[in-house]
């Protein structure tokens, strides 16, 4: 996205927060390292509220290598509705290696290929929380290690942005999964477990996100 295209979308978001008499839509990144489980919850929350998905899954890092929207859900909790766009981004790392996707099977020009791709979607991707976000989703493998470079520093940039941040303790279907080491790693912002794979814990999800972003 260009700087152009980002100021005139920002332009467009406070025309309509000024003169619309309905609700404000927000939108919202869905962020975290690559595999996590974003783009899953991005179709998750899709299905269950418009019926659509926003992009295809897999088990191969950076398969997320631009950033998806879908606009318009609508989540009904409690008698209150919330109005978002999800904005599906690619998973952030520190280095992209080219082969890493050999080990997947790829033909070295093709895992050349994605690792470019994927590095110019790690960029796109902090466009978009520095410019065109107004509130943040950070999925965490709750079968992973939480203390990591990316996680400490997505959380900080996230934090002096001064944006709504609810993290999601993904795969808690899985034996190793940890939520308390996700809670340990950081205290200060509120933990959901889920899976999102699954379904869940799904309606405590919903319930966060309206009383986060609504």
């Amino acid at each position: 996205m260009g700087l152009l295209t980002g100021l005139r979308n920002s332009i467009a978001r406070m025309t309509t927060s000024l003169f619309s008499g309905g609700q404000q839509q927000r939108r919202i990144g869905i962020y975290g390292p690559p595999n996590a489980g974003k783009t899953t919850l991005a179709n998750r929350i899709a299905r269950d509220w418009t019926g659509d998905a926003v992009g295809p899954e897999s088990h191969i890092p950076h398969e997320t290598r631009r950033a998806r929207r879908k606009e318009d859900i609508e989540i009904e909790r409690n008698g209150k509705s919330v109005s978002i766009d999800i904005v599906d981004t690619p998973g952030v790392a520190t280095k992209v290696d080219y082969t890493e996707f050999l080990e997947h099977d790829m033909e070295e020009d093709d895992a050349v290929r994605r690792s470019r791709e994927a590095t110019e979607g790690v960029a796109e991707a902090m466009h978009w929380l520095r410019e065109d976000v107004d509130g943040v989703i950070y999925v965490l493998d709750a079968a992973e290690d939480p203390f990591t470079q990316v996680n400490t520093m997505l959380v900080g940039i996230i934090e002096s942005q001064d944006l709504p941040v609810l993290i999601f303790a993904n795969k808690i279907d899985l034996d190793e999964a940890s939520v308390q080491r996700i809670n340990n790693a950081f205290p200060q912002h509120e933990t959901v477990p889920l899976s999102a794979l699954e379904g869940d814990n799904m309606d405590e999800v919903y319930d966060k996100i309206a009383e986060y972003f609504g």
